[in-house]
């Protein structure tokens, strides 16, 4: 890990510790461009990449074809309004309306560690793991400095960019766009792997060509939503799991972005993140600055595992916080598909009583606790006990679970406001609403305006005064809805374009007072499912809740694309009852604890309705996941066969980070008749070690596991599975 700057080229070469980043400065005028990103170099200038050797040259060079210089060179942050006519990282309004800017070096400074981010999550790192570049750039016509922010991290081939923008004039000016990174590089007919999905459906992943023009996700819901994800990758035609140069880009935010990629008419390919500039405009005035979120880049050249590996290495070891950031999480059991809202005290301890005898280790009592919650039509930001459902009180239900030996947890929605609420019915303008228009519903509710501090404070000393009633150890984060009907009472007429954003900031706010007032809460994140799982908010909740969806066969598919860019162990993943409540479908008990044991496990069901041997069948499980946690939560994650993409079976395995033992997880979905045993090669072992599976006597070199692979045989029937543990011999 270094990063080095060469004044005769005027370059900048980040190294990892398998790739290198470089940028170089070109002309007289101090344009930025970008180099390189790839396979680790050596001490070799580069910059000749940048092309600026042939036509159309450099302004200085050939002042004539100044436009055709903007608009093919190879740009590290291009600006919109001057002549670069591909998709610009920034664009901003001077005070008298006009558009452009052109971003120029001014100087830099590398040193070693990282600075935090006022207001947003944002990766971490000491002096000794981490080292930082940042670039200033200047538009001395508008008297606007842009601060280019990149770290790079010890032993992970991750670049981690945000931009500060810095207003230095003494005129207010206007951002309607400002992109966490952009990076320019030429074509190789790369694919590229999107994210899309669906409530219950998250994360599919969809492999397609990139063509020419603009291709990409985006969101306008207020967050990244169950359809689209702020993630793209750029790989070779031929990559594969294991194999060819892969590029992943994701965003550290949980609102509105942009991720896209711009093929142009040179065959270039410009990729970039960040907020999404529709419904966004900011007012910048003089002396104030605005920080983009952060984004994340991976260079891998061992395909679609080696990127994955540097994503759950990345925010495992810098982004992700907290007392349970490298801690085993409590096996808990949620009455939300177990009663709904028809519960009371007796009920929810009922429940408590049979899960404390097999093993399960905390109670998390969902929806339906507060003001007058009987059902999703009301009461939400009432957030005070009802004590009509929970006779004795919320501290008597806590302390008779905690006699039982297990924890307690209870679910929120601080963001909603129901119109049937206390809450509503004495603040109605603290809905986000336009005035003279009847805004919209979801789910019989609206959102609350978060932008707004009193609002935050509010909703902050109810929920904590429910939190210090009892000794409460969980928190489940939902919210339920997306934004629209886009206006704030707070905000004047020329400062509504901020308001998805500075909602956004609200609700870090909020959760970063949360975990600072209560550090030994686990908050596990959850906006309908899986509709805000994103790196922001792993900044704040070691876990969240990966899709509403909890049937094993759907899960197999949300998890793979869900854990092609974030760590098992923050995937929220229950064993639930069936028939599923989502699709109907019922598969055997076993079968559903193997796929949940692949995240953070927990039960989602009636443990005093379901069958005895499913019953029975619960201290097993509770013994596996205790058994294979540790691996799980911290080893490589490789993926081996994809259901979604063969339609019969699935298979993926963790291997421990000193290659001493892995775990492999195959789900047959589809059963074969008069079919031959499936062979599977294995992944991330080491070729000279020699291993053996438990309960088994011979022993296997690492190299004859991975080359030559081990037979799994026809299971009888659909949707069976099985484990086989790896050790070292």
């Amino acid at each position: 890990m270094a990063i080095r700057y060469c004044e005769e080229s005027r370059s900048f070469q980040l190294d990892t510790k398998a790739s290198s980043y470089v940028i170089g400065v070109v002309d007289a005028e101090g344009f930025v461009g970008h180099a390189y990103f790839g396979k680790k170099l050596g001490a070799d200038d580069v910059t000749y990449l940048m092309r600026t050797g042939e036509n159309p040259f450099t302004p200085e060079t050939n002042a004539r074809d100044r436009l055709s210089f903007l608009d093919s060179f190879p740009m590290e942050y291009p600006c919109g309004g001057v002549g670069d006519f591909r998709e610009s990282a920034i664009v901003v309004r001077s005070s008298d309306g006009h558009r452009g800017l052109q971003l120029t070096y001014d100087s830099h400074q590398i040193f070693k560690g990282k600075k935090p981010l006022e207001g947003l999550p944002a990766t971490w790192g000491s002096e000794e793991d981490t080292e930082t570049l940042e670039l200033v750039l200047v538009d001395k016509a508008l008297s606007l400095k842009a601060i280019l922010s990149y770290s790079i991290f010890e032993g992970i081939d991750a670049v981690v960019r945000s931009v500060k923008l810095i207003n230095e004039s003494q005129q207010p000016v206007l951002i309607d766009r400002i992109m966490s990174a952009s990076m320019d590089m030429d074509n190789r007919e790369y694919d590229k792997i999107l994210l899309h999905g669906s409530w219950a459906r998250e994360r599919r992943i969809d492999r397609t060509p990139v063509n020419y023009g603009i291709q990409g996700m985006s969101s306008i819901r207020g967050e990244e939503g169950h359809q689209n994800h702020p993630f793209m990758a750029l790989l070779d035609k031929t990559a594969t799991e294991d194999a060819g140069d892969v590029y992943g880009i994701n965003l550290i935010y949980s609102g509105n972005f942009l991720t896209q990629t711009d093929r142009s008419q040179f065959d270039s390919v410009r990729l970039m993140t960040g907020i999404n500039p529709e419904g966004f405009c900011w007012k910048l005035n003089p002396g104030e600055s605005f920080q983009s979120p952060e984004a994340v880049l991976v260079y891998s050249a061992e395909g679609l595992n080696g990127m994955s590996h540097a994503f759950h290495d990345l925010y495992r070891e810098h982004l992700i916080r907290g007392e349970y950031r490298n801690k085993k999480r409590p096996i808990l059991i949620n009455n939300w598909e177990a009663t709904y809202f028809n519960f009371n005290t007796e009920k929810l301890l009922d429940i408590a009583r049979q899960a404390s005898q097999l093993g399960i280790e905390m109670l998390v009592m969902d929806d339906g606790w507060f003001g007058n919650r009987f059902d999703d039509n009301r009461a939400l930001g009432d957030w005070f006990v009802n004590e009509e459902k929970l006779q004795g009180g919320l501290r008597y239900l806590v302390d008779e679970v905690n006699k039982l030996g297990m924890k307690f947890g209870i679910w929120l929605e601080p963001e909603m406001i129901s119109p049937d609420s206390d809450l509503y019915r004495a603040h109605p303008d603290w809905a986000i609403q336009i005035p003279g228009r009847t805004a919209g519903l979801a789910r019989n509710q609206y959102v609350l305006d978060m932008s707004r501090t009193e609002i935050q404070d509010y909703i902050f000393d109810l929920i904590s005064k429910v939190l210090r009633s009892a000794n409460i150890e969980y928190v489940k984060w939902d919210m339920n809805r997306p934004l629209a009907d886009i206006g704030s009472y707070a905000l004047t007429a020329e400062c509504q374009g901020e308001l998805y954003h500075r909602y956004v900031l609200g609700v870090y706010r909020l959760q970063e007072r949360l975990v600072t007032e209560f550090p030994h809460l686990l908050l596990e994140n959850c906006s309908g499912g899986g509709a805000r799982f994103d790196a922001g908010m792993l900044y704040y909740s070691p876990q969240i809740w990966c899709s509403d969806d909890t049937d094993a066969i759907e899960r197999l598919s949300i998890q793979e694309g869900t854990a092609l860019i974030y760590p098992l162990s923050a995937m929220g993943a229950h064993v639930s009852d069936c028939p599923n409540h989502t699709v109907g479908r019922t598969t055997p008990f076993e079968t559903r604890g193997y796929v949940a044991l692949a995240g953070t496990f927990g039960y989602e069901l009636d443990v005093t309705k379901i069958p005895e041997e499913d019953r029975n069948m619960i201290p097993q499980q509770v013994a596996m996941y205790h058994k294979y946690n540790d691996l799980v939560r911290t080893g490589d994650y490789y993926r081996i066969a994809s259901y979604q993409q063969n339609h019969m079976y699935d298979c993926y395995m963790v291997v421990a980070k000193d290659r001493s033992e892995a775990l492999v997880t195959f789900i047959q979905v589809m059963g074969r008749a008069n079919a031959h045993s499936r062979r599977i090669l294995l992944k991330g072992l080491c070729p000279d070690k020699t291993y053996r599976i438990e309960g088994e006597e011979r022993t296997y070199l690492g190299s004859t596991l991975m080359q030559a692979g081990l037979l799994v045989g026809n299971l009888w029937g659909d949707y069976k599975g099985k484990l086989i543990h790896i050790v070292e011999a």
